[in-house]
């Protein structure tokens, strides 16, 4: 006989970053919806508090997207989750309205973020989720976590079920392989961007710095450390594999590529063509703001005023082949320029590896579903157009998945403006009710040829399928 068991939540979610946070502030929301009851949802993560990208909140950095783009305005700008209700609560609209700002800081971003994560109820920190599995005996999924005390340490063992589950568990530092074990080495400081201010007094007390990278978080650590630097004494060298420190596609038609249009049609091309389209679209998300590239344009321009030039070198094409240690205080670098196809070493005494992240595998906290995964031809999960994992038929649970599916659906999988977007179908999908209405057309592109049926009425300027006679 089956032991009872205490009621099932209705969604897990595993992780909150803004994305779990946004899924969690409009499954709260449903409480105010013609929905019963709501949904009973509980959300883990095992950090002790929220936390969004501690390391890269340097002062006066902003986010690449519109204060628009919180956790729930484009889904419900009438939720008591938005930024500018944050403002009202703070008392600082007004000064948020003669401050015209559409971009904000992004530490202002992150005490938002923090605002709505201190009051939703549900939230569990300090809860890390070990393992995943499905009950076929119970229709449900066990979730098994651990309780950790400040230190990491474990305090006690516990067990959920829920009908469905909401994996949002982000993405994670990349080193290089040949940076890895300089950058588990103590002796030189060789940090990832996601720890920059821990580090930066270490950083900043070094004779020469390399920063590696050229996206967003490397213009913002180089410029920082510039800033921070004396005249013709900088000592400082920036590094990128891509041909040239680019701007970000920042068009407005460009930025439909960050659209529900955008990503269903991404969804619907053949794997191996989404596989190919994507690192070609570098540009769209990892190149440089332009208002940052004029920053350190202005920067290098104003330290020539009194004559020479600044000690600095910007170098884009360039791969690190190697890397070692120089006795016990430096790091020498074996470069290889791309298009030159040229070598050389440059010794430097601390190094940013502003390399970007990389989604978290998910093998080993799914390693107790893996017979019921549905696979694509390189391993990865497939993902239908409603963020659902495939699955057999025979689990009749759900797993959603948030910031995972860069592979089927496209570059806008980690942009914070489609997260309510995300969010909001979630939580239509598993209701049946649509209480978050969403727009059926979002970009003026129409980004494929449509196909129609040959009897369908033609609309003036519209495109028809070509018919090729025999």
């Amino acid at each position: 006989m089956t032991a009872p068991l205490e009621a099932p939540h209705d969604l897990v979610g595993i992780g909150i970053g803004p994305f779990n946070l946004s899924l969690a502030a409009l499954a709260h929301g449903l409480q105010q919806h013609e929905f019963s009851g709501g949904l009973a949802t509980a959300f883990y993560d095992q950090r002790r508090d929220f936390a969004w990208h501690p390391g890269l909140l340097i002062e006066g950095a902003t986010l690449q997207v519109p204060f628009l783009a919180d956790l729930v305005t484009l889904a419900d700008p009438a939720s008591p989750w938005t930024f500018l209700n944050y403002l009202k609560h703070k008392e600082r609209l007004f000064p948020f309205y003669f401050a015209e700002r559409f971009h904000i800081q992004r530490a202002e971003y992150d005490a938002y973020c923090r605002w709505v994560a201190g009051q939703l109820p549900g939230l569990h920190f300090g809860h890390q989720v070990d393992a995943v599995r499905w009950n076929p005996e119970r229709d449900l999924f066990e979730v098994d976590f651990t309780q950790v005390d400040a230190d990491g340490e474990a305090e006690a063992l516990g067990r959920t079920y829920t009908r469905n589950l909401a994996l949002g568990i982000g993405t994670a530092p990349y080193v290089p392989d040949p940076l890895r074990p300089l950058a588990e080495a103590p002796t030189v400081p060789v940090v990832h961007s996601a720890e920059y201010l821990d580090n930066r007094q270490r950083i900043l007390g070094a004779e020469h710095v390399t920063v590696i990278g050229s996206g967003q978080s490397g213009a913002e650590v180089f410029l920082d450390l510039l800033r921070a630097r004396p005249a013709g004494r900088e000592r400082l060298t920036w590094l990128a594999r891509t041909p040239s420190f680019a701007p970000m596609e920042y068009s407005k038609l460009g930025l439909e590529h960050f659209t529900p249009d955008y990503t269903r049609y991404f969804h619907d091309l053949p794997e191996p063509v989404r596989d190919k389209l994507l690192p070609a679209q570098w540009q769209l998300h990892k190149g440089i703001d332009a208002d940052t590239i004029a920053a350190i344009h202005d920067e290098l321009y104003r330290r020539t005023l009194h004559g020479g030039w600044p000690d600095v070198v910007l170098t884009p094409g360039v791969s690190v082949r190697t890397a070692g240690r120089v006795a016990t205080t430096k790091v020498e670098l074996h470069l290889e320029h791309l298009e030159q196809g040229t070598r050389s070493r440059l010794t430097t005494d601390a190094v940013v590896l502003a390399t970007g992240y990389r989604e978290r595998p998910l093998g080993q906290l799914l390693a107790g579903l893996d017979p019921y995964l549905r696979k694509d031809s390189s391993g990865r999960p497939r993902i239908d157009d409603r963020y659902r994992m495939k699955l057999d038929p025979t689990v009749t649970g759900t797993v959603f998945v948030q910031n995972g599916e860069r592979h089927t659906h496209g570059v806008g999988a980690p942009d914070l403006g489609l997260a309510a977007w995300r969010s909001a179908t979630i939580l239509n999908t598993l209701t049946g009710k649509d209480p978050y209405p969403l727009p059926a057309r979002t970009a003026f592109t129409t980004f494929g040829l449509e196909q129609r049926e040959a009897a369908r009425p033609r609309v003036p300027g519209a495109l028809l399928p070509l018919v090729e006679h025999p």
